[in-house]
């Protein structure tokens, strides 16, 4: 999986993915991190990429000269019909579905936003898919950027252990993930669930999905809109919910 983020702070990117799984995955060359400074396309000895709005208004927005010259600069090293996603609150909300269907990309370009936003010129040219992390703002594309590489490097084969450290986590199948217990087996008088430590592991999925279904009642209960229960897991909640 190739990266290919066109931002006016490459230092950000680099430094916020260096950590943890993301930067085992880099390192090994799983997936590449390759930032592409907007500001060193801007053409004036200033290095300047923003300008005053046309019809007034508050803030400055980017030109797309540098935007769409630093996009042909990688335009050749990535296949034909590459998806350029571009962080926007105005986008489609970003969610799990999406990062698996990304996943599965060999090349991914991201623009990232700044200032007042982007000529929509140079949006209207380049881009593919406008993808928003949420209803609010920020200052710019770079953290929305992070976190969309974050999510989809980890669904990316051999990022994590194990296929089966993601393929039961809240949202996969559109239900929140059980609760996850650890050492020690009491902590402030609270034990870790008894059905845990039975060794009969056909019960325990069954009390991990009976916990799933019980905390996506509570916590997300439209998400079971989405979800196809089954008679006995339908049959379990309205027991539950007659008792609670």
């Amino acid at each position: 999986m190739n990266y290919y983020i066109l931002t006016l702070f490459p230092d950000m990117i680099q430094s916020g993915l260096n950590h943890s799984i993301i930067k085992k995955a880099i390192e090994k060359k799983i997936i590449n991190i390759n930032c592409i400074n907007i500001r060193d396309f801007s053409n004036n000895k200033h290095n300047q990429v923003d300008d005053y709005a046309y019809g007034g208004g508050a803030g400055m927005v980017i030109k797309p000269e540098p935007v769409y010259n630093s996009y042909l600069s990688i335009k050749e090293k990535v296949k034909k019909g590459t998806k350029v996603l571009y962080m926007t609150p105005q986008g489609k909300p970003f969610n799990q579905k999406m990062a698996e269907d990304l996943s599965k990309e060999k090349d991914l370009i991201i623009l990232c936003g700044h200032y007042e936003g982007i000529d929509e010129r140079v949006i209207e040219e380049i881009v593919t898919d406008e993808i928003s992390i949420g209803d609010f703002i920020l200052t710019g594309g770079e953290l929305p950027a992070m976190v969309l590489i974050d999510s989809i490097s980890r669904l990316v084969p051999n990022v994590l252990g194990k296929e089966e450290s993601f393929l039961n986590e809240s949202f996969s199948n559109n239900l929140l993930e059980h609760p996850n217990y650890t050492r020690p087996f009491v902590f402030n008088g609270k034990k870790v669930p008894e059905i845990l430590l039975s060794g009969n592991h056909k019960k325990i999925e069954q009390w991990k999905n009976e916990q799933s279904l019980i905390r996506t009642y509570k916590k997300r209960s439209d998400l079971l809109e989405k979800y196809n229960l089954t008679e006995k897991e339908r049959k379990f909640l309205n027991d539950y919910l007659k008792d609670s």
